[in-house]
């Protein structure tokens, strides 16, 4: 799937029915996923928030447009938040299978839209930009809407689209394609906005005007204030007051979370206020987060503990919610915030109990069978391994071990969350196969539609349990390892992963083969054997091997006893 996120703040965040209009604007357009709207009553700001295919994105986003200029007067307008205009900025943000390059022709193209069929003066920044001054979207503020009517005279501020003239009631927009954007709030234990001010000057990239010792400006040659940088890089911040939250806000965008992610942020805010007097009490975040953010967090705290990485993401994103204080000034739910629970969806099979997996495993239904089961004998093998590292990890006499442990855990983690994604995509795989049979056939059109159908699903039920196959080895090996270095009283745990994964490769290699003969391409069909035929013997070798070491081990030690 190719998916864009768009990002549009609009300005207001007071009257309920005209942000929730704009929102079902751009929930009205086909393809559209309306994931968030945040609104801010003191910012006087709402930040929309919406996924899918590119073309569905780029109507969601003009849709949008339209109605928030329709109901939006910028001429009475005030808040916290620097704006531009009634629709302030509309960032479209790749998210998978979308290059930046076609995020800022999305831009463009939005653009050209709003500022002709809308008659809105619009600027392109970040990625879009026709201008290097028009990268940063903190210079194309500058002046907010107040001064907006002095810079659209300026040649060197003359609007990408539309119109080089105020228009009173919408103002401009500013629309760009931008890395994943983090607003993130850092809470004060004051309400004194200078404190807060101060704090995000020392920790933003841009950093404050240099003064000399009588307070004044340091100028260059050119006459030209000195800055001097702040601590954080791709860090934007200013010092507010939230009168709603009872605190001070050090209120920050994390433009590249590469560069600066979120516990640093965090935790530099914290040090920095600590040195000024002030305590960081919690924080806050605004919009959606890449899940990679939080459990980042996690792991970095974790590891401050010395305590293992490698727990479920869930256990992780709770360690990031709890240090970061995520939910001080409002509740923060996981499902709701995180873009990754957002897009998914519902597991049917894995959100079962195991009673009622087994249940519905036993009815006379050909789905779930033996591929989910074999996905999930597998998810249990290195769910084993990665317990046997962390049962390890912080016992004494270990600590030589701890890196490889830790590698263990967290890889154990991983293979664990993806064949249990495979329990209900082995599922999927065979109902689609089922609709594709099901297809008409009375015309050739109809054949040939229907042939192409039933090739697709093949193929896609074959690679399913392939790629259980092709992660049992690893599985193996992991358990193999963390047997021999790990607690010697879990040595049967360790060697339990072992044989259920070893079962879990026969199960998916078989499911490959029974599905193989329906798939017409017989060189592809000869490729995918192969593979299989790789994995199941390397599997088989590994399993070999645990069976000596930890089954062998484990009863030659209960015969001497």
């Amino acid at each position: 799937m190719r998916l864009v996120e768009c990002v549009p703040n609009i300005s207001d965040g007071r009257r309920p029915e005209v942000y929730e209009a704009a929102a079902k604007a751009a929930a009205s357009a086909p393809g559209v996923t309306l994931l968030n709207v945040d609104p801010g009553a003191e910012t006087n700001r709402t930040v929309i928030t919406f996924v899918g295919e590119p073309e569905a994105v780029l109507e969601g986003a003009f849709r949008l447009a339209a109605k928030a200029v329709e109901l939006i007067d910028m001429s009475a307008h005030h808040g916290a938040h620097p704006r531009i205009g009634a629709v302030d900025v509309v960032p479209f943000v790749p998210v998978a299978g979308v290059s930046m390059e076609e995020c800022a022709a999305l831009a463009r193209r939005l653009g050209e839209r709003i500022g002709g069929e809308l008659g809105i003066p619009v600027y392109l920044y970040e990625f879009a930009a026709s201008a290097a001054n028009r990268k940063n979207l903190a210079e194309i503020r500058t002046g907010e809407y107040e001064g907006l009517a002095e810079k659209l005279k300026h040649p060197d501020w003359r609007p990408d689209f539309g119109p080089s003239a105020l228009v009173p009631r919408s103002g401009a927009t500013v629309i760009g394609a931008r890395k994943f954007l983090v607003a993130f709030n850092i809470n004060l234990n004051t309400l004194d906005k200078r404190l807060a001010t101060r704090v995000a000057l020392d920790v933003r990239e841009k950093g404050r005007i240099r003064r000399d010792e009588h307070g004044q400006p340091v100028l260059d040659a050119k006459g030209n204030p000195v800055w001097d940088p702040g601590i954080l890089k791709s860090v934007k911040a200013v010092g507010w007051v939230i009168p709603e939250f009872g605190c001070a806000q050090i209120s920050m965008n994390l433009t590249d979370l590469d560069v600066t992610p979120l516990h640093v942020a965090f935790d530099t805010c914290d040090e920095r206020a600590r040195e000024r007097g002030l305590r960081v009490t919690g924080s806050e975040l605004v919009g959606l987060i890449p899940k990679s953010a939080l459990l980042d967090a996690g792991r970095h705290y974790l590891a401050q503990m010395g305590r293992s990485t490698g727990v479920p993401d869930g256990a992780l994103v709770q360690i990031a919610m709890r240090t970061l204080g995520l939910s001080e000034v409002k509740a923060f739910e996981p499902e709701e915030r995180i873009i990754e629970y957002r897009l998914a969806g519902q597991a049917r099979l894995v959100s079962m109990t195991l009673r009622e997996f087994t249940d519905e495993l036993s009815t006379d239904s050909p789905a779930p069978g033996g591929g989910s089961v074999a996905a999930l004998v597998g998810a249990l093998g290195a769910a084993l391994a990665a317990m046997v590292a962390n049962l390890s990890h912080p016992k004494k006499g270990f600590e030589a071990k701890l890196v490889q442990l830790e590698r263990i855990a967290v890889r154990g983690q991983e293979l664990k969350d993806r064949l249990l994604g495979a329990v209900d995509a082995d599922t999927a795989a065979f109902d689609r196969l089922l609709e594709a049979m099901r297809l008409p056939k009375g015309t050739p059109e109809e054949q040939a539609e229907r042939g192409a159908a039933i090739s697709a699903a093949t193929v896609a039920a074959i690679e399913v349990p392939l790629g259980v196959l092709e992660a049992c080895p690893e599985i193996i090996e992991l358990c193999l390892e963390v047997g021999g270095i790990g607690l010697q009283a879990s040595r049967s745990d360790a060697g339990t992963g072992a044989q259920v994964a070893r079962a879990s490769a026969a199960g998916a290699f078989q499911n490959v083969c029974i599905n193989l003969p329906g798939l017409s391409d017989r060189t592809q069909a000869a490729t995918l054997l192969k593979r299989a035929d790789a994995a199941w013997a390397r599997a088989q070798e590994l399993h070999a091997g645990a069976e000596r070491e930890i089954l062998g081990g484990l009863r030659s030690a209960a015969e001497k006893s």
